[in-house]
């Protein structure tokens, strides 16, 4: 007979309710759940993967060790004795630097993985901290301690409410939204247009979410921040700005006007590609609608100037009075807040060794995880744990990072499958993972464009003898420690008692220490999800500085400026400049082992027929892309959806091997992080400049 579960979908940021129908054993179908109280019925083609990951038959239930003879099963005994053991030795003989870590994206979207392995990660003592923050949001969170007081004090779109959003590097309707978790989003910006608002959408291609916005303008990659300041420049000469409850609560407004005299937009126009007088129309609409909103996302963050141009998003919302208030730029109150739990943040405590990035909030930037690894010296990296990520992939110059993985004495990765990173360890460590875990998404709920709450249970057991990642966090933490000889009586009880506390009752903790008298109890009685309102206003009381102001221009950005007016004054156009671009059926590297998701997939790069006709190319050709870095060999689309100049391929590609994906290998394609620069960072936050990256292109016949 069959039966309905209700869950939360894990697979992206947007938390999808979902129905699923099975038999106890096998899943029927995956439906959206119309009675969410969140997405009310929406998902997207990703949910059904949920069935795919479950069933697949390359997926690892137990720990593997690599010998002569290739994979061999062990026990989770023998797998954690041995990893813990590799890991003391390093750190005695090298330094508790010569042990790295590098977290991956399907940490967060797991509420085991958040609050056990930060527990595991601490004990290691290491400097040599990395994740996917770096090749991602992380401007964001630089901006938000630096002008808030707090890294995770990130303010999203109230998209709800707002009448003119303004999209800059962002493609919502194919991401369903990113630090911004908005479940049927093509439906949210609908309704904008349908009560008589505007959206407009700045992008090098004509998206998606270009095709369903008002106005789409081009712009060149990398060039954001000048766009940006010449907003800037137009507010303040034209008296447009609004401070609004805030004229007592900003500290360095007046030191503005000085440096944005430069950047008129005719100044900015040629570097940009946008038209002075169109960007001063946008700049006009943008500060007198009431309720407006500048959103900025990954086109921005993983760029050379990332930022500043997080902190321009920020700065331009708050000098138009679209700051903290409705429909504008505002803070969610969840119902787990983890600032109070967690670092406020710092910046610069210490600096990669070998090119001197400094650390933001404790990691290091993922860009130079292989030139710790393959530089001789004291503090080099001897041993990595890799978390639930692919960095080979998803990182600057893979085929490098492929190489120092290589090279290294130890690896483990915590892992479902045997891939371009994972094949590259000592053991994988396999945990039980989806439909088999609870869940609350706490990072995701405090980025959410409502206050909701929900927590699911899993549908499905895991498999006999199988791990929970938090039971294999601990389980590494304490195996560890006793092979430091650091068990103590006092630590040998302090990790008891912790052990009495699963992720369950840890949530449960947290959810009464909030503001809604929540409880996993009572959200267990709700399946559906709990409503808790709208996004409110709450500024100035939740700022994290003691003086209770906004640090509008941090002394960093002030250092800052200067690299962007070097650029400015010597601008010289690329050949070509290389974007990403992400697909609906696919999460970064995620899920091409699913065939329903694959089938639908393509890697091919998009450029202008114009720049296919100069280069003197055939519809029968393929293109040689090549960078500092490599050159790659991939088929091509020319379109007029992509700016002159442009060229732009998908991320997640590259299967090869001696990988375990029998579907994904079916279909490998190419992978961009073969072209991007390890090099190329926002030497401001070190967060990775994926975007923008020169390349060269010549015709490659087949």
């Amino acid at each position: 007979m069959s039966q309905t579960h209700f869950r939360t979908c894990n697979l992206c940021e947007a938390m999808c309710g979902l129905a699923i129908e099975h038999d106890g054993k096998e899943v029927i179908s995956i439906k959206g759940d119309v009675d969410d109280e969140f997405s009310q019925g929406h998902i997207c083609p990703k949910a059904l993967a949920l069935k795919d990951i479950y069933e697949d038959p390359n997926r690892l239930k137990k720990p593997v060790k690599k010998t002569a003879d290739g994979w061999v099963e062990i026990s989770w005994k023998e797998a954690i004795e041995e990893v813990a053991q590799a890991l003391a030795n390093t750190r005695k003989q090298h330094g508790a630097d010569a042990v790295g870590v590098y977290s991956g994206n399907p940490n967060v979207h797991n509420s085991g993985a958040i609050l056990s392995a930060p527990e595991f990660i601490k004990e290691l003592r290491t400097k040599n901290r990395f994740s996917a923050t770096s090749v991602d949001q992380l401007p964001h969170q630089y901006m938000a301690y630096l002008m808030y007081g707090h890294q995770l004090q990130i303010p999203i779109p109230d998209i709800d409410r707002t009448d003119f959003l303004v999209i800059l590097g962002a493609n919502p309707i194919i991401s369903n939204g990113s630090l911004l978790s908005a479940p049927n989003i093509k439906k949210r910006l609908k309704n904008i247009q349908d009560r008589g608002g505007k959206i407009v959408n700045i992008d090098p291609r004509f998206t998606e979410t270009s095709a369903k916005s008002d106005q789409h303008l081009f712009i060149r990659p990398g060039s954001d921040v000048f766009m940006l300041l010449s907003m800037l420049h137009i507010l303040i000469e034209e008296n447009l700005v609004n401070l609004a409850r805030f004229e007592n609560h900003l500290n360095g407004y007046e030191d503005l006007h000085q440096l944005v005299k430069d950047y008129s937009p005719e100044n900015t126009a040629e570097i940009t590609g946008i038209e002075s007088d169109v960007l001063t129309d946008l700049t006009r609409q943008f500060a007198n609608t009431a309720k407006a909103v500048l959103y900025g996302r990954m086109g921005v963050c993983t760029q050379e100037f990332g930022g500043m141009c997080m902190w321009l998003v920020n700065v331009l919302n708050i000098l138009t009075g679209h700051f903290d208030e409705p429909g504008g730029y505002m803070f969610t109150s969840p119902a787990i807040d983890l600032k109070p739990q967690i670092s406020k943040g710092h910046i610069g405590k210490w600096k990669s060794r070998v090119r001197g990035l400094p650390e933001v909030g404790g990691e290091l930037p993922s860009s130079v995880m292989a030139e710790e690894i393959l530089t001789p010296g004291k503090g080099q990296i001897k041993a990595m744990i890799i978390s639930s990520g692919n960095p080979v992939l998803s990182t600057p110059n893979g085929a490098q990072l492929e190489k120092a993985f290589e090279s290294l004495d130890f690896m483990v990765s915590i892992d479902i499958y045997i891939n371009e990173t994972s094949k590259l360890a000592d053991i994988i460590l396999p945990t039980a993972t989806g439909l088999e875990t609870d869940l609350y998404d706490i990072i995701f709920h405090t980025l959410a464009v409502r206050n909701t709450s929900k927590y699911s249970t899993a549908l499905f057991d895991k498999a006999e003898g199988a791990k929970y990642d938090w039971e294999v966090f601990r389980a590494l933490k304490m195996t560890y420690l006793k092979s430091m000889n650091k068990m103590s009586l006092s630590k040998r009880l302090k990790i008891g008692i912790a052990h009495l506390f699963s992720p369950e009752k840890m949530l449960n903790i947290l959810l009464r220490r909030g503001p809604y008298d929540l409880s996993i109890k009572k959200l267990k009685q709700q399946p559906h999800g709990i409503d808790l309102g709208a996004l409110k206003s709450q500024m100035p009381d939740s700022l994290y500085h003691k003086d209770k102001k906004i640090n509008l221009l941090p002394n960093e950005v002030k250092e800052d400026l200067k690299r962007v007016k070097q650029k400015l004054d010597t601008f010289k156009p690329d050949d070509f400049l290389l974007i990403g671009r992400r697909q609906l059926r696919t999460c970064n590297s995620w899920l091409h082992n699913s065939q329903r998701l694959l089938k639908n997939n393509s890697c091919q790069l998009f450029l202008h027929p114009k720049d296919a006709e100069k280069l003197g190319l055939q519809e029968k050709n393929s293109i040689m892309v090549s960078s500092r870095v490599g050159q790659v060999v991939v088929p091509f689309e020319t379109t007029e959806e992509i700016m002159q100049g442009v060229v732009s391929l998908p991320h997640g590609w590259g299967h090869k091997g001696k990988i375990k994906l029998d579907v994904a290998s079916t279909s490998p394609g190419t992978n961009i992080n073969e072209l991007t620069d390890e090099n190329f960072v926002d030497l401001l936050t070190g967060n990775a400049a994926v975007n923008g990256v020169a390349v060269k292109l010549e015709a490659h016949k087949n």
